[in-house]
């Protein structure tokens, strides 16, 4: 599936309701792994996976070879959600009311995760007697 943008929605702390559209982000190819976006007090949370399902062996190689680094090094949180079927992280980051700014950084993350993701299924080739 083509992305073309991704609509960012506001969200209440308490009941997880929605409570209006912030906005919609023009963004480039690596939006297809996003999987979430919205924002909780003015923290927003961006859901990727690996976009297909994986084996069992590969679940923990893409876990453990995966560069979270990447994310860090930037600035950005990011943590495992291991409670998914397949490999899914969670990058959070300030709201910033500005569009643009906002624009640039969920494109700035889409570029990063399909570089990482990419990059990870490379390097767990070959690695399946390592993992089972």
């Amino acid at each position: 599936m083509d992305f073309s943008s991704l609509v960012l929605i506001e969200k209440d702390k308490e009941t997880g309701n929605i409570l209006s559209e912030l906005g919609s982000y023009s963004v480039n190819e690596g939006a297809v792994y996003v999987t979430k976006l919205y924002c909780i007090d003015n923290e927003v949370s961006l859901y990727f996976d690996t976009k297909r399902d994986v084996e069992e062996w590969e679940y923990s190689a893409i876990y453990d070879l995966f560069e979270i680094e990447a994310f860090e090094e930037l600035g950005y949180k990011i943590k495992e959600e291991d409670e998914e079927y397949n490999p899914t992280w969670v990058v959070r980051f300030p709201y910033d009311t500005e569009h643009e700014e906002t624009r640039a950084i969920i494109n700035e993350l889409c570029s990063i995760i399909k570089e990482k993701i990419e990059k990870v299924f490379e390097d767990i080739k070959d690695k399946e007697d390592e993992y089972k």
